[in-house]
């Protein structure tokens, strides 16, 4: 049987108010196949299949659970939206989350059953939320000539912008 890197055991924690632990947990944010956010073009951000998020938190009991704030770390890859070259980066995300037992109203708390919290939804969570929807390689990016294809990042090209048909009846006016 295989361990779940992002389970942690908190009995002890829990018998202990006013301690605060302090946790790093290391492992795949996937469960089959890259972790993506449904619904966006193909030019979307992924989090590569394989690759290890780290979540490095401190717990901190409260009456009726467990405080969690920390941060997660993921890389992830993508499309530029504008010139189409393959980018990357490292999310790193600032968590501050509850776990507890039993329904609680009005609260949203990820689940503590058996004396053990799975961070697993916390970070796949917050990896999800923070994705680069459109990337760039960077900010000042000139992407694609429209009518020729080639990459304005690499030089201007000599293409000539086309007339609009609509404003042609003005042409006359000049």
């Amino acid at each position: 049987m295989e361990r779940d890197p992002f389970v942690v055991h908190i009995a002890r924690l829990r018998r202990s108010p006013g301690l605060t632990w302090h946790e790093v947990r290391r492992g795949p944010v996937e469960l089959a196949g890259p972790l993506d956010v449904a619904g966006i073009d193909p030019g979307r951000s992924v989090v590569p299949a394989g690759a290890e998020a780290e979540c490095d938190v401190n717990l901190q009991p409260f009456h009726g659970g467990i405080d969690v704030e920390g941060t997660v770390s993921a890389p992830w890859v993508g499309i530029c939206r504008r010139c189409a070259v393959a980018v990357s980066g490292e999310l790193r995300i600032a968590v501050h989350e509850r776990f507890g037992e039993g329904p609680v109203p009005g609260d949203e708390m990820y689940p503590v059953e058996d004396d053990a919290l799975d961070l697993g939804p916390l970070v796949r969570d917050a990896v999800v939320l923070d994705l680069p929807m459109a990337p760039l390689c960077r900010e000042d990016c000139a992407g694609l000539c429209p009518q020729c294809g080639a990459d304005r990042n690499e030089g201007a090209c000599a293409c000539v912008v086309p007339a609009d048909p609509r404003w042609a009846n003005l042409d006359v006016l000049r």
